[in-house]
């Protein structure tokens, strides 16, 4: 509670009535959760009758913040999920967000304790690892809502735009319970160093690190990024928590087969040897590269099959999405039947004759 008190402080002093109705609410929420509902009470009678008109809102959170230029929102405003899911990700990466999570939950009682804290958490990897995902289940955790910068508005076509665009993000984010998440932070984190930027990209950088600064006392700060050789050494310090979001080993590729299939009926999770087989197709790939394949596998089945997905029919995608869509006839009866798949199977799968399919393979 600490942290909520903290920020009605700040909100009073700063004359912002927003933020002081907006923790005070917060403040209130955590003490009917913890049993005080006297002084619960007491304190939404008092923040009700001084209401102020731009309190958090849907039509506030609606309300964002645009580019003067191109008059585009510079960010978007996602509401934490209603329903519980759970993160796929190796028992070490899993453990290290959940600390995350209780960092930020009982950070109130860390504050009584007099450790100083800062909910900033920096998230690098691959595309499609599950960076965002990340930042979703901490917003459902904590219930907060998640503000996501959009880098595409953010820099402004008039360069002096830019730092002022962060200015108007961080505001927006600093007067409400909310999570600011910067994706494709690289975007405009980028090394102050490199010769190819601009004086005024180096500035939006000093710009960037400031607004940084003084909002990650009490917020709760969430940046991500594909590329993070290309982040300036001064964004890494900025964050208390760091971590990497690699591929999936064998056992989170097998839950997430199972997690993207669980709404059909399958050929392949019952029988452990092609189970196993897949498991092995798919390594090396991200959790979004396995969810596209499933999810064209499971398109097929319910267009031209029976609504059951087989395990020839993830084989063909696997093939097609390997190759990029392009479709080798020999290449794919060689690989279908690398992969278990009988003669017969193939030439239907292929619409050619059994023939041609024994000629191609009686050739290798």
């Amino acid at each position: 509670m600490y942290t909520e008190i903290l920020r009605i402080i700040e909100g009073g002093l700063a004359k912002d009535p927003s933020k002081v109705y907006n923790y005070a609410k917060l403040l209130a929420d955590k003490m009917t959760k913890d049993g005080d509902e006297k002084q619960s009470k007491m304190i939404l009678k008092i923040i009700e009758k001084k209401e102020p008109a731009n309190a958090v809102t849907m039509d506030m959170l609606l309300a964002t913040p645009v580019d003067n230029d191109s008059r585009m929102s510079i960010v978007d405003v996602e509401l934490p999920s209603k329903d519980k899911f759970a993160i796929v990700l190796e028992p070490l990466l899993q453990n290290k967000i959940q600390d995350f999570v209780n960092a930020v939950k009982h950070q109130s009682k860390l504050i009584s304790f007099g450790i100083e804290t800062s909910n900033t958490l920096l998230l690098y990897g691959k595309p499609g690892c599950g960076k965002t995902t990340v930042a979703r289940y901490i917003s459902e955790q904590t219930g907060l809502p998640l503000v996501v910068a959009r880098f595409d508005a953010i820099v402004s076509s008039l360069l002096g735009n830019t730092g002022k665009n962060i200015r108007k993000i961080f505001d927006f984010a600093d007067d409400k319970p909310c999570i600011l998440f910067l994706d494709e932070f690289d975007a405009i984190a980028k090394a102050r160093d490199d010769q190819h930027e601009l004086g005024e990209l180096k500035r939006v950088i000093n710009s960037l690190l400031q607004n940084i600064d003084s909002f990650s006392k009490n917020n709760i700060l969430i940046a991500a990024t594909n590329h993070p050789e290309l982040l300036d050494k001064a964004i890494w310090r900025r964050f208390n928590h760091v971590i990497e979001i690699g591929l999936p080993k064998e056992s989170e590729i097998a839950d997430l087969i199972k997690k993207f299939t669980d709404s059909f009926q399958t050929d392949f999770l019952e029988d452990k040897k092609k189970y196993d087989r897949l498991i092995k197709l798919f390594d090396g790939k991200s959790p979004s590269d396995i969810k596209t394949v499933v999810n064209n596998a499971k398109t097929q089945a319910v267009i031209h099959g029976n609504g059951i997905l087989t395990y020839d029919e993830l084989l063909f995608e696997i093939y097609e999405f390997n190759n990029h869509g392009s479709i080798s006839f020999d290449k794919m009866i060689e690989f279908l039947n690398e992969n278990g798949i009988s003669q017969s199977a193939i030439a239907d799968k292929m619409n050619v004759s059994l023939r041609q399919v024994r000629n191609y393979l009686n050739k290798q």
